[in-house]
């Protein structure tokens, strides 16, 4: 009996990694459904789609990975059933595999379009490799870009496109970009800067059908307000969907996603789930969550392997996320919620500062564009549970990077 990690992405092989490196000595199995070795996705939206780019994998681990730590990957191959009793995995071929802990890191799915003319030619989803390649190679020979949902995929798509010289225009059906990620003053300001750069940006606007132009692909894009939009290319992003039917269909609690608790376990303790498919009670939002980011996905993926080598505490890291939209680079760290009071820190006209979110008279996430630095030092203080007062993050000179280095001097001199 071994463990089975179903899903080759960042969260399943850390698991794998994780479980060898803390001394699990028994068989380690990861099923993944996409051929070849796993790869990288972050890049699929940014590198791989600037002029300059290379759609070429990146491997998540070398070949040699597998062969060296005494993993068996079972690639091109879908996990089809899972039985909890005899405590097997089914494989797409019949072939089953036994554990005696399982891992569901299954991930998301893209949230497919449904209105009239999606199916056309021309209309595109970015979530794998092959994916990538067909929009890299659509995007060459792209004039009108038509990009719906100004999300993290959407408007890094927008920001490549319109380095290539297309004309491109973001239809979102909420009232400003990245909603669900950024606070209202950022989202502003993002979509300012979008504008100036020249991506019209339509809010309050979603998509209602397409229609084919005079050689049978896309051609026009028809909102839900009736506006009609050339388009010679699509690209959708209108968000993801946890791939947790596997796990319901052998009985796992599910609601947005797999239920675990702290320790990252399912209903069934023998059962875990890690990375975007997970939906577990956060520390930091004060409530039951799914994060989508790779630092979630690897800082699961060694909890989890915590938790089937011995007793674990509670998962508690802090989530933070990134997004390359051409020259603009954004970092967040923690989780900012309707309501947060906002200060601003650098200057928002040079492109390079901070969004500093307050709850509760405590800081709760930083947001920072062009700031390393002040990113980096945002999540030594949001880990650490030190905040600064809002007066102070408000005045001249404050600076997120100097107040961290402080405090990890002031830890180290008690």
């Amino acid at each position: 009996m071994s463990v089975v990690i179903i899903g080759g992405g960042q969260a399943g092989l850390q698991v794998a990694d994780s479980l060898r490196s803390g001394g699990y000595q028994d068989g380690i199995t990861v099923i993944a459904e996409e051929p070849g070795l796993p790869y990288q996705r972050p890049p699929l939206s940014k590198d791989y789609l600037a002029p300059e780019g290379n759609p070429a994998p990146l491997p998540l681990r070398a070949a040699s990975f597998f062969a060296d730590k005494e993993i068996t990957l079972r690639s091109g191959v879908r996990a089809a059933a899972v039985d909890r009793t005899a405590r097997t995995v089914t494989l797409s071929g019949g072939e089953q595999v036994g554990y005696r802990h399982l891992v569901f890191a299954t991930g998301t799915a893209n949230r497919a379009l449904t209105c009239p003319g999606a199916d056309l030619p021309g209309v595109h989803l970015l979530r794998t490799l092959p994916d990538a390649e067909a929009l890299h190679s659509a995007l060459a020979a792209a004039r009108r870009v038509v990009v719906v949902g100004a999300g993290f995929i959407g408007l890094e798509v927008a920001a490549a496109a319109r380095a290539r010289g297309c004309e491109v225009t973001v239809l979102e059906f909420a009232p400003s970009p990245m909603g669900r990620a950024l606070s209202p003053a950022m989202g502003t300001w993002f979509a300012g800067a979008h504008a100036r750069a020249g991506i019209r940006l339509r809010f309050n606007e979603g998509i209602a059908s397409f229609e084919p132009g005079m050689d049978g692909r896309v051609g026009w894009a028809v909102s839900t307000t009736g506006s009609r939009y050339r388009a010679d290319l699509v690209v959708a992003g209108i968000g993801v969907v946890p791939n947790d039917a596997l796990a319901a269909a052998a009985g796992l609690e599910t609601g947005n996603g797999i239920v675990v608790d702290a320790s990252l376990r399912t209903s069934d303790p023998s059962v875990l789930a890690v990375g975007d498919c997970a939906s577990f009670p956060s520390v930091h939002a004060g409530t039951r969550i799914r994060v989508e980011s790779v630092q979630n996905a690897t800082d699961q993926g060694r909890h989890a392997a915590r938790s089937i080598l011995g007793p674990a505490e509670p998962y508690t890291d802090l989530p933070w996320f990134w997004s390359n939209q051409g020259s603009l680079r954004l970092q967040i760290a923690g989780l900012s919620a309707p309501g947060d009071r906002t200060v601003f820190s650098g200057d928002p006209e040079s492109g390079k500062f901070s969004v500093l979110c307050f709850r509760n008279e405590r800081l709760a996430a930083v947001e920072s564009v062009n700031s390393p630095g002040e990113h980096l030092g945002a999540r030594k203080l949001l880990a650490a549970g030190i905040s600064p007062a809002l007066e102070e993050a408000a005045a001249p000179g404050f600076s997120l990077k100097a107040l961290a280095r402080q405090a990890v001097a002031a830890s180290s001199s008690a």
